[in-house]
């Protein structure tokens, strides 16, 4: 009975926190802030260089934390960055496309924000500069939270508890720079490192299981990961085309969107590679629901195109192989 009892008061929970649109479209609630008080912004092994960024005050990064958990900053109250960005999930979505204001799809998958402070040309096609960049981009966009920079301030100015943080942050009112800042300290406070693999990589040999290494071996060596995949983000910062979101021969714009250069045509930006067992799906498109999946894909060589790069080729890659791949991958969530 006991059991019955606590598997009845799941499902009620459930039901409070998902909701269906009139179109039948599944809605979460907003998630609640349970992150640490305060964020853990300490030097982590692996991410030294984070250290360097992260110099915001502790003001500005709690109030960009609660902007970040704020409904109010979406056009109907019913989205805020954290709908899309979950902390239990790193900060990603477990949906192929995340869901805006009216049940929109947006255009691309939504990826993990931890180590996003040392990001260069954010987001997947690269449109964004600078974090106080990208932070504005979903307020304004009518998909995403669409309520427009102008809304956002007027709000905040107009809430004495925010307009009140504003000034023990900055020393003055709602600005549009200020508010950048704030959600960009936020965000450039999110850090995460200290993994398996970046302790034995210090020499403490015992952190990765046998398998675990041979995966790390064929990450550096045949697999030819590291060629992309490098760094304390585990990612180039640069834009590449492996054919992902090929259909029928079509290709994404991706980066010659941005660019208006047909050679940068289904380019997406490589993504970082921590936390991968709590932010599938995967790729700009959210179309591999496994890592399985992604490593078999570039076994395969990729998918022919105009543009394919010349990094991506077929791997001679055994299933043992591809299994020690993905324990490595693993390794990189502990």
């Amino acid at each position: 009975m006991r059991e019955l009892g606590a598997i009845s008061g799941a499902c009620m929970l459930l039901v409070a926190l998902c909701a269906a649109s009139d179109d039948g479209v599944v809605r979460r609630a907003v998630p609640s802030d349970s992150l640490p008080v305060p964020l853990d912004r300490s030097v982590k092994l692996g991410a030294e260089e984070l250290a360097e960024v992260d110099t915001a005050s502790p003001e500005q990064v709690a109030l960009g934390r609660r902007l970040f958990f704020e409904a109010r900053l979406s056009k109907d109250a019913s989205v805020a960055c954290a709908s899309c960005h979950q902390p239990v999930l790193a900060f990603a979505d477990d949906r192929a496309l995340s869901l805006g204001i009216d049940s929109q799809a947006t255009r691309f998958n939504a990826p993990s924000l931890f180590n996003k402070g040392l990001s260069e040309n954010l987001l997947w096609d690269g449109r964004a500069a600078t974090l106080e960049a990208q932070v504005l981009l979903p307020i304004e966009n009518p998909a995403e939270m669409g309520l427009g920079i102008p809304a956002a301030l007027k709000f905040v100015a107009g809430n004495r508890d925010y307009a009140q943080a504003f000034v023990d942050a900055f020393g003055g009112r709602p600005t549009e720079e200020r508010l950048a800042k704030a959600l960009a300290s936020f965000l450039r406070a999110l850090v995460i490192a200290d993994s398996p693999v970046d302790r034995f990589r210090a020499g403490e040999v015992s952190e990765l299981s046998p398998e675990e290494q041979a995966g790390l071996w064929i990450y550096e060596g045949r697999g030819g990961c590291w060629r992309c995949h490098h760094g304390p983000n585990f990612s180039d910062e640069a834009f590449h085309n492996t054919g992902v979101g090929l259909e029928d021969g079509v290709l994404r714009p991706g980066r010659a969107e941005v660019t208006g250069e047909l050679t940068d045509s289904g380019k997406f930006r490589t993504p970082g590679l921590r936390m991968l067992t709590k932010t599938a799906p995967y790729m700009h498109d959210g179309s591999f629901e496994t890592l399985e999946e992604v490593v078999e894909f570039y076994r395969s060589g990729g998918r022919s195109n105009a543009y394919l790069s010349e990094k991506i080729r077929p791997l001679e890659l055994s299933d043992r192989d591809v299994a020690n791949l993905v324990a490595f991958l693993q390794a990189l969530s502990r």
